[in-house]
């Protein structure tokens, strides 16, 4: 019998689905360690993770039965790919499932910068009314610039069209789409974008690409929204971005260290920060789920979904 061990949490409908697959055990245990980890994979062969739970070298070495991890969402630098790779470790994820999810949140981050949403709030919770401090622009007409024109950035290129924005997207690859989007260097969408919206992996051509160099290139009082992947833009030049002005106002989802333990950019007033909830829509987690359950079944049980 094959054994599953899921280390973060899965969608209800979907673990139990999982646990009624014949021929697998299933064993639940999240909030893991880098140490807890290592003492249970051994005798696993599948492990689910989100992105709480970092599959290092050092877990790997530990599990000599793991034959496949299945990460419920997109990104995979929680995941050691080398070493999994060295060792014959099937990796999978389910990039489609919460595209809907992130890019949702992604234009609510969008409107929330636009038009002051996080210091408006705030602002009411003390008991001020401070209506003439607080006035926003408009998304219409604006030019949206997208540095990555995957699924997500697609999709949130489909909600700004439906704005009446103008989107340019730059990507290292031809895009694929039907959209009313104009794909454009990366120089030239800095140059000319109102709103910046990143949309990446985290890899080593793309940690810090966006830099005090990037920054510079940028118009006067642009808006940045980062629900990609922490690490794809340099903290510190994006404080200093919004210290000069160069940035009128950011958004951001995803951090360089998560949780932070340098609350120096969140505390800035222009920023509205979310604790990386892109993804944690219900839908889009069941989806997920769902997703994570036909691999598993398919890949270790060896039979199709049903």
């Amino acid at each position: 019998m094959k054994k599953v061990l899921v280390a973060d949490p899965l969608n209800p409908e979907a673990m139990d689905k999982l646990q009624s697959l014949p021929g697998l055990e299933t064993t639940v245990k999240t909030g893991m360690d880098e140490a807890e980890l290592i003492r249970t994979i051994p005798g696993h062969h599948a492990v689910v993770v989100r992105s709480a739970t970092k599959v290092t070298r050092n877990v790997l070495d530990a599990a000599a039965d793991l034959e496949l991890i299945v990460r419920a969402g997109i990104g995979l630098d929680n995941i050691d790919l080398e070493a999994a790779r060295e060792k014959g470790i099937q990796v999978a994820n389910t990039p489609a499932a919460t595209t809907i999810s992130v890019a949702e949140h992604t234009f609510g981050l969008m409107l929330g910068a636009i038009r002051n949403h996080g210091k408006a709030n705030l602002s009411m919770k003390a008991h001020k009314w401070e209506k003439k401090l607080l006035s926003g622009t408009e998304l219409y007409q604006k030019t949206l610039g997208l540095i990555g024109g995957g699924r997500i950035g697609l999709a949130v290129a489909q909600r700004a069209l439906a704005f009446g924005m103008k989107v340019l997207v730059y990507d290292i690859v031809q895009i694929q789409t039907d959209l009313d989007v104009r794909q454009v260097s990366l120089e030239e969408l800095l140059a000319t974008s109102d709103i910046i919206s990143l949309h990446l992996p985290l890899t080593d051509q793309t940690k810090h690409m966006i830099s005090d160099e990037a920054f510079a290139k940028m118009k006067d009082g642009v808006i940045l929204v980062n629900a990609s992947r922490g690490g794809t833009v340099d903290e510190k030049a994006l404080l200093r971005a919004l210290e000069s002005g160069k940035v009128r106002a950011a958004s951001i989802d995803v951090f360089e260290k998560e949780p932070p333990d340098d609350f120096s950019l969140i505390d800035h007033p222009n920023v509205l920060a979310t604790p990386h909830i892109g993804a944690a829509a219900k839908e889009g987690q069941k989806r997920a789920g769902l997703e994570v359950v036909r691999i598993i079944e398919e890949r270790l049980a060896g039979t199709p979904a049903s």
